[in-house]
């Protein structure tokens, strides 16, 4: 009988260091939280695609602004040159992380074309988030009904990237250096 109760007793303590160790592993960092890491600082970027002098902001500096970090989102203001009218709002939504482009014009008012994008479809702890178009976006654009945004970090933590497909083609990217804060 002592015996049993010996082994049982075991068994419990057996269980609830388990229980211990499953209840204390951390979880994965969420992309938010690996962007949230660059919160405050300002960083040079450069377009990839398309190449050449086809796209608008070709030739022009490209700078974001990671700021306003907290639980509920990120705001990335985006300077193409002199024109600081783009910003990306990241939000966590029910269905998960949310980007919209917030358009404003000098004033601070907001421009007709805004607060398109979408949610993202993979995991949150991914180095990646895609975000395909919502009804909203192909409401006020129907020619961009089929916009993919992807934003990324590089396994080795040295370049966000910005990427639009349209289609499922490639139609924009631009790489910032991260190992070189502006601030």
């Amino acid at each position: 009988m002592m015996l049993r109760t010996l082994y049982t007793l075991l068994f419990l303590v057996f269980l609830a260091a388990c229980a211990t160790t499953q209840h204390t592993a951390k979880a994965p960092e969420t992309f938010q939280q690996k962007l949230a890491a660059y919160c405050g600082k300002s960083f040079a970027g450069q377009t990839i695609y398309p190449e050449g002098n086809t796209d608008p902001f070709a030739g022009k500096a490209l700078v974001i602004h990671v700021q306003s970090c907290d639980e509920t989102g990120i705001r990335i203001p985006f300077h193409v040159g002199e024109d600081r009218s783009r910003t990306w709002v990241l939000t966590n939504m029910p269905d998960g992380l949310q980007l919209k482009h917030d358009h404003r014009h000098e004033d601070g008012t907001p421009d007709e074309v805004t607060m398109y994008g979408g949610i993202s479809t993979l995991p949150a702890d991914s180095l990646a988030q895609r975000f395909p178009a919502d009804v909203f976006t192909a409401e006020l654009l129907p020619a961009a009904a089929t916009n993919e945004w992807t934003m990324a970090l590089s396994p080795d933590g040295k370049t966000f990237s910005y990427i639009l497909k349209r289609d499922g083609k490639l139609r924009y990217r631009a790489d910032f250096d991260l190992t070189k804060p502006l601030n």
